[in-house]
């Protein structure tokens, strides 16, 4: 990794922890199609292991009533982890460009659901039957993509639950889902020694930012940026689609 690219991206997850610690939630989201337009899936969820594992915890840990959440929202956790050892492991055997593409369509499907009230009447006509499918496909793609937030939140929209227990929620959903996702990339050697060298420093590198956005939390006024934070991931999902597309005509 030469340092050009190693000083880009840890720019990038400060700005993404520090985005992170003021929302509760979308760390995942910023670094992953980043890294993604420059290297592999695999290598993009790899970078951002270590780092969105520690920020999840932290801001988990950080809201209230952490018993009652986890009491809460273990089973679908739990639900949504086998389906990102799954999609993990799918991950590992066919690396294709074609989870770029679902990669930018999952950012594409958040940036429509966070602006509209969604309706999906499977939740409340087959409430247990969608209790596990739904979780369970959700952790597939967040184990293909890295990127879980925008199935999450229409089911959060869906549940209709608060602000806190959204956020309790996806990162528990994301703490799960990167503890077994380490443990499939760690049985099927796919850690290198320099991803993890990385992964240790920017653990450090972010925890200043993750500290900062939390303490600014109840104070800042997180509009303007979450707008263009919208505007960028636009961009970067149509780069990827554009990509995928350019590198399907040429083989």
């Amino acid at each position: 990794m030469d340092l050009e690219f190693f000083i880009l991206i840890s720019i990038v997850l400060i700005f993404a922890a520090f985005v992170h610690g003021s929302i509760g939630f979308g760390f995942a989201l910023i670094p992953t199609p980043l890294i993604a337009l420059f290297t592999d899936m695999q290598t993009a969820i790899l970078l951002t292991l270590l780092p969105t594992l520690l920020v999840n915890l932290v801001s988990f840990l950080s809201e209230s009533n952490i018993k009652e959440a986890i009491f809460k929202f273990m089973p679908i956790a739990i639900i949504t982890m086998i389906g990102s050892a799954i999609g993990t492991q799918i991950l590992i055997v066919a690396n294709s460009d074609i989870f770029k593409l679902i990669l930018a369509i999952s950012i594409l499907l958040y940036l429509f659901t966070n602006n509209r009230n969604i309706s999906i009447s499977v939740f409340t006509k087959y409430p247990k039957t969608s209790f596990i499918i739904y979780p369970f496909f959700t952790g597939i793609v967040g184990g293909l993509t890295n990127v879980m937030g925008p199935m999450l939140m229409i089911y959060g929209i869906e549940l209709k639950y608060t602000k806190a227990q959204f956020i309790q929620m996806m990162n528990l959903c994301f703490l799960l889902g990167k503890v077994i996702q380490i443990f499939i990339f760690f049985i099927n050697d796919s850690f290198t020694k320099t991803d993890i060298n990385f992964s240790l420093i920017t653990i450090f590198i972010i925890s200043f930012s993750l500290y900062y956005g939390i303490k600014v939390k109840k104070r800042i006024d997180s509009k303007l940026y979450i707008k263009l934070i919208k505007i960028l991931l636009l961009i970067i999902s149509i780069i990827l689609i554009v990509q995928y597309i350019y590198n399907l005509y040429i083989s």
